[in-house]
C-alpha cells in the first residue's frame, strides 16, 4: 500500500459501518476498500458510510468497489452514502453518473443522517 493511503473502520452498531479513506484509492488500494465494504456486508451491516472526505484521488478501481457493494446492498434493501467534500472527486461521479446511484453528502453527520430516513 502507498504510505499516504490509510483505510480507518467503525462497526457503529448491528446494521451501520463507516470506512473512512484517506489518500489515493486507485488501482493498489481500492481492493482494500473492496475488503472493508464486503467484511461489513457479510457481518450483516446493511447501511454503509463511506467517507471520502480525506481522499486525494480516486480512479475507477475505487468506483467499482462502491458500486459493487452497492449491488450487493440492495439486494435487501440496504444503503450505501458517500461523504465528499472535493469538489473534483465529486465531479468524478458527476461524470460517471454514479452520484445518481448512491448519495453524495457533505458531512458525516448527514451521511448517518440519510442512513436513518
Amino acid at each position: 500500500m502507498p504510505e499516504d493511503f490509510a483505510l480507518t473502520e467503525d462497526a457503529l452498531d448491528a446494521e451501520r459501518h463507516l470506512v473512512a479513506v484517506r489518500g489515493d484509492l486507485d488501482l493498489h488500494t481500492a481492493p482494500e476498500l473492496n475488503d472493508a465494504l464486503t467484511r461489513a456486508i457479510d457481518e450483516g451491516r446493511s447501511r454503509l458510510v463511506v467517507d471520502l472526505t480525506e481522499t486525494s484521488y480516486l480512479d475507477s478501481s475505487g468506483l467499482t468497489a462502491l458500486v459493487m457493494a452497492h449491488k450487493r446492498l440492495r439486494k435487501f434493501g440496504g444503503q450505501l452514502v458517500v461523504v465528499n467534500v472535493d469538489p473534483s472527486i465529486g465531479r468524478t461521479f458527476e461524470i460517471t453518473g454514479l452520484h445518481l446511484l448512491f448519495p453524495l453528502v457533505r458531512e458525516r453527520a448527514e451521511a448517518l443522517q440519510r442512513l436513518e430516513d
